[in-house]
Parts: C-alpha cells; structure tokens; sequence
C-alpha cells in the first residue's frame, strides 16, 4: 500500500475530501451493515439484495456521496441482474471517524472480508464484483490487487491511478509534500493487477480528465480489459447521459466474467 502520511497530515485533506452525515432509513428489501474498522469506528454498508442467487458488485462511492444516495440508482443494477452493495468510509453518511487516504486504502479489506461474510451468513450468491467510482477507484485498485483470488472483475468509472495525478490537475497547493514515492507506489501496483477490468469514463469530465482513465488502461497487465468512453458526459451525469449503454456494458461484463 502507497504511504500516504505525508498528503494525511497536510491541509491537502480539506480539499480532497468532502464527507456528508446524511443517511436514510433502508428503502424496502435492503439492509445495514456496520463494519468495526478501528475503536470506536465503523463504517456503513447497504446491501440492496433483489435475488440471492443474483452476483453481487461491492461498490465504493464518489467523494461527496453517501450510500443512501445509491437508494434510487440500485434498481437500474437490479435491472441487470446484479445486487448491489455500496460502502462509505470514515465521516460518510453514519460512518465515524474522519476520512484519510490511509484509511481509505486500509478500511477497503476489511469492508471486503466483511460483505463476504455477510453473504455466506446469509447465503447469498458469493460472486462478487468490486467497482470504483472517482475516489472509491483508491479502494477498489486497492482489492483488485490484493485480492484477485476474491473477485470476478473490477469496475473503474471516472476513475484515476493515484489522487497525486488529481491533485496536479486540480493545482491544489502540494509545496513541501512529494507526491513522487506515491505516485510511482501506485502505478507499480496498477501494473501487477490482473483481474478483468472494464473502466467506464465521460468525455468531457473536467474534474477527472479522461486522459487518466486512458492511462489507467494501459497499466493495467491484464488482457481482458475495456474502456468505454460515455459521449458528452462529464464527471456527475457520466451513468445519466446514456443510462442504456452504461448498465449494458456492465451486465455485458458481468456476463463475461462469471
């Protein structure tokens, strides 16, 4: 795992993260589960289960979102024949703690063993899929490296190789903190993870530049990869510009992968 004291301990975290306290009652047919990540911290993870002999994708969120924000999108997954469970992490939604990099990386694994303990317990379809959207692309780079023997396929949508690359792009003020041993950390590790990938990404994203999904692609050392770019989409309306085209490349994939 890349050593992010440096960006953890630097005012760069009041512009990288953005947590939100919302959190909704579960709508009908999910449920909550609190994952103990530290002493006195857990993180929340809403499970949307249609069909329990259904796959399931495991997904971490885009920063400012929360999982009850997923309350209205996981019926187009259901849609594809897949459950859907979305994480938070620390400071999101009703999860404690506050929110580093550190933690995000970490925090991943232990939401991994405890989603797929919760669907043995349950007897659930133990399938899974992880996917990424913009900052969850930290964690989910982070499993499909570590864990390839656990997943199916990885999902990277408006995603990024190392939030060093963002914070260039976004000229955030980085003076004194070197952003290289990071960078380099992340893209070694990139290259070593074989698990089939699909990375979905709009074409005018203005916050995460579609070159970064392009360079994604091309670490990636697995063969079975696929880039779709969403015409006209930028960053937030990438699955609303073309809902049909977005969830039938992920059923697509799905299939393919299974």
């Amino acid at each position: 795992m890349a050593d992010y004291s440096s960006i953890d301990r630097s005012p760069l975290l009041g512009f990288l993260f953005y947590p939100r306290k919302d959190f909704t009652p579960c709508p009908q047919g999910a449920f909550d589960l609190f994952v103990p990540v530290a002493e006195d911290v857990s993180i929340s993870c809403r499970f949307y289960a249609q069909d329990e002999s259904w796959p399931w994708i495991l997904f971490f969120h885009g920063n400012g979102e929360v999982v009850s924000d997923y309350d209205g999108i996981a019926p187009f997954y259901h849609g594809v024949g897949t459950n859907l469970v979305v994480a938070d992490y620390r400071g999101y939604g009703s999860s404690g703690g506050s929110p580093t990099f550190t933690s995000l990386a970490k925090d991943a694994h232990l939401l991994l063993e405890a989603v797929q303990e919760e669907l043995s317990r349950k007897k659930f379809h133990r399938d899974l899929w992880i996917m990424g959207r913009s900052m969850g692309s930290i964690s989910a780079l982070e499993l499909a490296f570590h864990h390839p023997d656990q997943i199916r396929g990885l999902i990277i949508e408006s995603g990024f190789a190392s939030v060093t690359r963002l914070i260039k792009h976004l000229g955030l003020p980085s003076r004194g903190i070197d952003l290289e041993p990071i960078e380099r950390e992340r893209l070694s590790m990139i290259q070593k993870i074989s698990t089939p990938t699909l990375i979905i990404h709009g074409e005018f994203d203005t916050l995460v530049p579609l070159q970064e999904s392009k360079d994604l692609f091309a670490c990636l050392a697995t063969n079975q990869k696929q880039l779709m770019i969403i015409p006209d989409a930028d960053h937030n309306s990438v699955m609303f510009s073309d809902m049909d085209q977005y969830f039938a490349a992920i059923q697509k994939f799905i299939e393919e992968t299974r």
